[in-house]
């Protein structure tokens, strides 16, 4: 079996000590085929070109 690095009453102490963040109502994301489409015109078609470099 491998070493341990320090001893193992240290374990978890740092996500004991972060204090807990409730979880966001956050809108839907798209999924499948949607996501793809809006993939495509983030990439694709809303790109304006800066000396030859793609600007988003």
């Amino acid at each position: 079996m491998g070493k341990v690095h320090g001893s193992l009453a240290r374990a978890g102490k740092v996500k004991s000590a972060t204090p807990k963040v409730e979880k966001q109502e956050k809108k839907k994301e798209p999924k499948g085929r949607a996501l793809k489409r809006l993939k495509y015109t983030r990439r694709f078609v809303n790109v304006t070109m800066t000396g030859g470099k793609r600007k988003y």
